[in-house]
């Protein structure tokens, strides 16, 4: 649920309402803003217009790296997915003016729902096989996603598919040489590691770069629909085993300390990997032969991640508290990835 906005994230409200009432002018009634609190990067905030919500997104404040918290490039992809893709949000209106915020941003439709974050919500606590339905779901939504077919839903040009997995390696291992505050040798193993030996995709497919529980929304007391999925700014066109591996990489796993993890799922009878690989094997038909390679780069990418949320904080870029341990996650997910390719 929102809340008040945190310090340092506050929104120039008078240039904003003029803003968007000007540009939307169906908009009436008192406008007022709060600030959602369960993201760790984009800024997102509950706008209300009299009984109408909308949500806006922007990139946080401080420096940020090249190419990451890409407003354009969510509204691009939330502006047309909706039509073939019912969890999409529908994007109204993208502002690139920074006159008015600071920064590009986003307004798109608000979607109501529940979201498993830490543990289970009350919604669902008593429901029976709740975490493999849960779990079920999230396979399904994603299958489904990349099932889309992107030259019918217009978004070809949302990236080339040839040389995908190269570009996603060489792209985050510069973000790492930005993000990092210290050496780690296992990060820089890892991706010597990966670069040796990229798999061939078997499909092209919308990729959306951070697909986990805490980007969807879930039906209040049905745990097997997805109403929503949210933070397209990383979304592209390629490999879709690089999106089922950034999942995995979020779920439990017993070579990983569960305080290492950014985002974990603290109760519950959740299923394991391998009950998350063979429901999406079900529902695509893809092969999981080299699932050990995705996984380590899924590995690498988090570490990556953790580690710029960690450089903002320690830089005084935020002051949101939960940064300060990601530098040990970076940490852990680095020696995790070695681990995958068996090292």
């Amino acid at each position: 649920m929102p809340g008040p906005i945190r310090p340092g994230e506050e929104l120039p409200l008078d240039r904003l309402e003029n803003y968007l009432r000007r540009q939307l002018p169906e908009l009436s009634g008192t406008f007022s803003v709060r600030q959602f609190h369960g993201g760790h990067a984009n800024l997102t905030y509950k706008l209300t217009f009299g009984d109408r919500e909308l949500v806006l997104r922007r990139p946080p404040f401080g420096t940020i790296a090249p190419g990451a918290h890409d407003m354009r490039r969510e509204y691009r992809i939330l502006s047309r997915l909706p039509t073939y893709f019912a969890p999409a949000p529908r994007a109204h209106l993208l502002c690139t003016d920074h006159e008015v915020i600071g920064a590009d941003f986003v307004v798109m439709e608000r979607r109501h729902g529940t979201v498993v974050r830490y543990a289970l919500p009350d919604t669902f606590r008593t429901m029976p096989r709740v975490e493999e339905r849960l779990t079920d779901a999230l396979m399904r939504v994603t299958a489904n996603l990349h099932r889309v077919d992107v030259e019918v839903a217009g978004l070809l040009e949302l990236g080339n598919p040839e040389g995908f997995a190269l570009r996603q390696l060489t792209g985050w291992s510069k973000r790492w040489q930005l993000a990092k505050t210290e050496e780690n040798a296992d990060m820089d193993r890892l991706a010597d590691r990966l670069a040796r030996d990229i798999p061939a995709p078997q499909r092209v497919s919308i990729v959306h770069g951070d697909l986990k529980f805490d980007n969807c929304q879930f039906s209040a007391g049905d745990p097997d629909t997805v109403t929503a999925v949210f933070d397209w700014d990383m979304a592209t066109l390629g490999d879709p085993l690089i999106d089922l591996a950034g999942t995995l990489s979020f779920w439990p796993d017993p070579a990983l300390d569960a305080a290492d993890m950014p985002v974990r799922l603290l109760d519950g009878d959740w299923p394991d990997k391998d009950y998350l690989k063979e429901r999406y094997a079900t529902h695509t038909r893809l092969s999981l032969d080299r699932m050990p390679w995705y996984e380590a780069f899924a590995c690498f990418k988090t570490a990556v991640i953790a580690q710029q949320l960690y450089r903002r904080y320690v830089r005084g870029s935020t002051r949101d508290a939960r940064m300060e341990k990601f530098g040990r996650a970076a940490r852990a997910f680095a020696a995790l990835g070695r681990t995958k390719l068996g090292q």
